[in-house]
């Protein structure tokens, strides 16, 4: 990460009111990187400038964090991608218990590559579609918090990720903040799912004018044994 990068992601932090340490910032800066390496030769990510990766990325996954409630929880990122926000969540907190679940192999063998060079060798990183690994018992209903960014629209989203939550824990999905049809399209299927209304925070990317939302859902009841449905199904969700 260049000097510029790294005074960016300094200043981004401390808007946030993010504590971090100098591991923390020294494995953020060998994961971009690591990141623009491998981007390369893997379709990871559309953002090849360091400074760009930290805001658009790295403090955007941050933005997660001053809510207070992943410290000490068991999180699933569904859908990580390239790690977003999981890894950094988890780098910035290390109290987080993570699972990274992505449904490409190659990006999976990429983050388990990435997390021993990281020494981060607690965090789990999973092949499968979520559909299916949240039917598997280990899985189901096993996480306190379930993480997802820009993965599908709310309704799929939601599908896809609250049957990994306990009751009592909570689906954050990452957002634009130009969603409220969707969000409000979503709420008969989330409740279908055992969780409550979404509750909507907007917040300004720091270094930036761009403003994107977390959208929290309480998961106030188990999830009924038939979902999540098959793709085929989940994906009909009109919006």
């Amino acid at each position: 990460m260049t000097t510029e990068a790294m005074d960016l992601l300094r200043r981004g932090l401390e808007q946030l009111a993010i504590p971090w340490t100098q591991a923390a910032e020294d494995k953020l800066g060998l994961y971009c990187a690591r990141l623009l390496e491998k981007n390369q030769v893997m379709n990871l990510t559309a953002i090849t400038d360091p400074r760009e990766v930290v805001k658009l990325h790295f403090l955007d996954s941050a933005a997660l964090l001053p809510s207070k409630t992943l410290g000490g929880r068991k999180v699933i990122d569904v859908g990580t991608g390239a790690g977003f926000p999981g890894l950094v969540l988890r780098i910035l907190d290390p109290t987080i218990r993570l699972t990274l679940l992505d449904s490409l192999g190659k990006r999976v063998d990429w983050l388990a590559e990435l997390c021993r060079e990281l020494d981060l060798p607690d965090v789990a990183c999973i092949k499968g579609r979520a559909e299916e690994v949240s039917r598997q018992k280990d899985h189901r209903e096993g996480y306190d918090v379930a993480v997802s960014r820009a993965l599908a629209a709310m309704p799929v989203l939601s599908e896809l990720c609250l049957p990994f939550v306990k009751a009592g824990g909570l689906f954050l999905a990452m957002k634009s903040n130009k969603t409220d049809e969707e969000i409000a399209s979503a709420e008969d299927i989330i409740h279908t799912l055992g969780g409550e209304r979404p509750f909507v925070m907007d917040y300004r990317l720091p270094e930036t004018e761009i403003w994107h939302r977390v959208v929290t859902v309480y998961k106030a009841r188990p999830t009924p044994q038939a979902y999540p449905r098959r793709w085929a199904k989940i994906k009909e969700a009109k919006i």
